[in-house]
C-alpha cells in the first residue's frame, strides 16, 4: 500500500522517526539498524512496510531494502510479531540474522531477547530455504570455527556438563581437526568427557 516514503525529518528516536511529506506527518517504527543509518539530513528516504491489524495500522521504516525483505520473512513467521522482529533486526544486522538463518545459528537468533530455542528453531526452520533463494547464496559458507565450538559448548551444556570441563575437551578435539562440523565435535567431545 505504502512502499516508500521521501520527505522531511521530522522527529528522531531510536524506536521512531516522524517524516514529513506534503504536509502530512508520518510516525515510522524503526530498528536500531536503521537508526544508526540515518544520517542527519533534512530529507530523508526509507522504505516502509505498513502492518494492518484489527485495532491498528502501524507503519515500518527502513533505510535499506533488504532490511525490509528479512523484517518481512520474520513476520511470515508463526510467533514472531513485529515487535520481535523489530528487536531481532534492532539487536542484529540484517545481513548477520540472514546468516544466521541460512548457517543455522540457533544460538544467535536464541540470544536475542524475547525469543526461545523453539521460536529460534522455527525461524530457521521456516526461512532457511527462503534466505537462500532470495539472497541466491547457494552453498552456506562454513560456520568459523569459534561458532562451532560455541554450538558444540552449548550443547554440552544441556547434556549437563560443565561449561569449563566442556571447553577442554572441546579445545583438544578442535585442534585436532579445525574443520569438524558441529555434530561431530560434540560426538568426539562426549567420547573424551
Amino acid at each position: 500500500m505504502i512502499n516508500h516514503l521521501r520527505g522531511k525529518l521530522v522527529e528522531k528516536n531510536p524506536t521512531y522517526v516522524v517524516v514529513e511529506c506534503n504536509g502530512v506527518g508520518y510516525f515510522l517504527h524503526i530498528s536500531l539498524h536503521t537508526f544508526s543509518l540515518l544520517g542527519d539530513e533534512e530529507n530523508i528516504h526509507l522504505y516502509t512496510h505498513l502492518l494492518i491489524k484489527e485495532d491498528s495500522h502501524t507503519l515500518f521504516g527502513f533505510v535499506e531494502k533488504s532490511e525490509r525483505e528479512i523484517f518481512r520473512l520474520l513476520i511470515s513467521v508463526s510467533g514472531v510479531g513485529s515487535s520481535i522482529a523489530r528487536t531481532m533486526l534492532s539487536s542484529l544486522s540484517p545481513t548477520e540474522v540472514r546468516d544466521a538463518i541460512a548457517n543455522e545459528h540457533v544460538a544467535s537468533i536464541q540470544a536475542i531477547k524475547g525469543i526461545g530455542a523453539k521460536t529460534a528453531q522455527r525461524v530457521i526452520l521456516d526461512l532457511k530455504d527462503k534466505i537462500l533463494k532470495v539472497y541466491d547464496m547457494g552453498e552456506v559458507s562454513p560456520q568459523s570455527n569459534n561458532t562451532s565450538k560455541e554450538e558444540a559448548l552449548s550443547a554440552l551444556e544441556v547434556l549437563g556438563f560443565t561449561r569449563r570441563q566442556s571447553e577442554k575437551v572441546v579445545d583438544k578435539v578442535l585442534s585436532q581437526d579445525p574443520s569438524l562440523s558441529v555434530e561431530n565435535t560434540i560426538k568426539l567431545a562426549l567420547k573424551n568427557l
